[in-house]
């Protein structure tokens, strides 16, 4: 028996959370919606979006950071001539640093030309170099002999191995998701402005405006009210 008031309240509450949902949404500003598609198109138009730039630059910092770790074990093993005589002229894979510089430059290339040039929303680029970078790095560590050379041999493979992850996790849990995220937003409110267009003024709170209810039995007394009244006109 108390359960039929309880269904009464919740279908009560019901419709009343979806009125004030329909009357939310129709009571939208057009303008206000104009206004933020045109700012999530300014952000299309002017080129990549904030998080994919910042990837670029930690893509370039990369490149030059192996470099210039490169150049410095170039000056310490003996003079930058003599020293790329011997690791680019006579390259040894088990004793040479210039694979590992190269390494860095191929992940500099696909990377810019990926997410940069042709603005790729995909992870396939970053998970090509990434797998690429480990397994050669694996293997130059366990057949060469960098370790005999100093620290440079376990710097400069070390440096490499993270820079290749830290790029992995940065565009796959920041550059990717912040951009689908951006892009819904756009698609939300370009379906909310093209909803709101179809109503031509707006609705104002009178058209929900809904009358008092009659007490019960009113009717029932006007009706028995006339009929009492009527013999006295017939008279």
């Amino acid at each position: 028996m108390n359960r039929l008031p309880e269904d009464m309240e919740n279908a009560l509450t019901g419709s009343q959370s979806s009125h004030a949902s329909l009357h939310s949404f129709h009571s939208i500003n057009p303008t206000q919606l104009m206004a933020r598609i045109e700012s999530y198109e300014g952000r299309e138009k002017k080129g990549i979006s904030d998080v994919r730039r910042t990837f670029c630059l930690f893509v370039t910092f990369d490149l030059l950071f192996v470099t210039l770790l490169w150049i410095i074990e170039l000056n310490v093993n003996g003079g930058i001539e003599n020293t790329l005589e011997k690791e680019v002229v006579r390259y040894d894979y088990y004793s040479s640093y210039f694979d590992i510089f190269l390494l860095a430059v191929f992940r500099f290339k696909v990377l810019i030309l990926a997410y940069a040039v042709c603005r790729v929303r995909h992870w396939w680029a970053i998970a090509l170099t990434t797998a690429v970078t480990s397994a050669f790095l694996l293997a130059k560590v366990i057949l060469s002999k960098l370790f005999s050379q100093g620290a440079f041999g376990y710097v400069l493979p070390i440096i490499s191995f993270i820079l290749a992850w830290i790029e992995t996790w940065f565009l796959d849990f920041k550059v990717l998701p912040q951009e689908a995220e951006e892009e819904n937003r756009l698609l939300i409110v370009q379906d909310a402005s093209e909803r709101a267009a179809l109503i031509p003024g707006g609705l104002s709170d009178g058209q929900f405006y809904s009358p008092p209810e009659s007490e019960a039995g009113s009717e029932e007394e006007a009706e028995e009210k006339q009929d009492s009244e009527k013999p006295l006109l017939e008279l």
